[in-house]
């Protein structure tokens, strides 16, 4: 038998640390300091509910992003972090095995933009936030009913909380609930509005309700952003002399459908036709931005109590009701004329495919 001496066998021993430690250490800087996952670009992540390392390699590879399958699930087992929390997680090329695992299994979510348009209805907010997050559109739905939770406790119709969600893009957790979504949007407009312009508010002689909703009109008829203050100064002419506000966006509230309204849907019976009823409707047609809000709070003084739309998407003021008459009949010239060039073109079209 062969015997290594002490000196060959210390050699040996000595040989077998230095590999074990390289072997070691390399693994090691692998786990914190070497890259899971190799990606261009920034990359979304969602995990809808927990996930274990299989589901979470599915993920990925619906993601087509690059990665070493096996040497992923090694080093979940090595770190410990076999089991992820739901959420939104944005994938770079530069995070370690350590620290992306770490992130999912803690549930360290990266906030997303959550965006709120200006001028919709219920239904559409709810459907786009739902877009925008994990909660499914019915949660927000209910949350603008008058029964809601939320609207009680705050004391708001269902109409005047959605009113309430000030647009503007906000920076929120996917898997944030649609409760915490509202309050936080609501949080957003009392510090936007009702803390910023606290003076202007208090010294209107319109209510915050009545203010929101002459807001809502506005918002509901103006294209142009300058345009506001002439508008919300308009219709407070019209209130000030007692004539009937006369609003368009009112009556496409009343029908439930926004098309070209015809002449008898100035007829309809509603209380939100502004048409028929005096002084402003019962609540808000819409969620105004902070520039009907503001344009409101603000007017513009002049003596217009007329306009006409125009084709450059503004309107045309009038003082007289002889100056809006010859204003329309050129807006309904126009109108005439487009409907006989689309004509024109579509039996071109027609023709030229026979």
């Amino acid at each position: 038998m062969n015997h290594f001496s002490k000196k060959e066998m210390t050699m040996l021993v000595l040989l077998f640390i230095v590999v074990f430690t390289a072997t070691f250490f390399s693994r090691t800087a692998r786990l914190y300091q070497g890259t899971a996952l190799n990606t261009d670009d920034s990359i979304e992540l969602l995990l809808y509910e927990r996930t274990n390392v299989e589901g979470l390699t599915n993920q990925l590879d619906s993601l087509r992003v690059e990665y070493n399958t096996q040497e992923l699930i090694w080093a979940a087992n090595t770190l410990g972090w076999r089991n992820y929390q739901p959420g939104r997680y944005v994938i770079t090329g530069e995070d370690s095995y350590s620290s992306f695992l770490s992130k999912m299994g803690r549930g360290i979510q990266d906030p997303g933009a959550v965006t709120v348009l200006p001028g919709i209805d219920r239904e559409r907010l709810a459907k786009r936030l739902s877009e925008q997050l994990r909660a499914d559109s019915l949660s927000f739905r209910e949350l603008f009913e008058d029964s809601s939770s939320v609207a009680l406790e705050l004391g708001l119709s269902g109409e005047e909380l959605f009113a309430r969600m000030l647009p503007d893009t906000y920076q929120m957790y996917w898997t944030s609930s649609p409760e915490s979504v509202v309050r936080r949007l609501h949080s957003e407009f009392e510090s936007a509005v009702i803390d910023s312009y606290k003076n202007e508010i208090d010294e209107n002689p319109l209510s915050l309700n009545e203010i929101i909703t002459l807001a809502s009109i506005v918002e509901g008829e103006a294209q142009l952003n300058e345009e506001k203050p002439k508008i919300s100064g308009l219709y407070l002419n019209r209130l000030d002399r007692g004539m009937l506000l006369q609003a368009d966006p009112t009556v496409i509230y009343a029908l439930g459908e926004r098309r070209r309204l015809l002449y008898a849907d100035y007829e309809l019976d509603h209380p939100y036709n502004t048409y028929k009823i005096q002084g402003l409707p019962p609540g808000p047609i819409t969620n105004p931005d902070l520039n009907s809000i503001r344009a409101v709070l603000n007017p513009e003084n002049h003596d217009y109590i007329y306009m006409v739309a125009t084709p450059q998407g503004g309107h045309r003021f009038s003082e007289t009701y002889s100056e809006h008459q010859q204003a329309s009949a050129e807006w309904r010239e126009w109108i005439r004329e487009q409907y006989r060039i689309r004509r024109e073109r579509e039996e071109h079209s027609s023709s030229s495919n026979l």
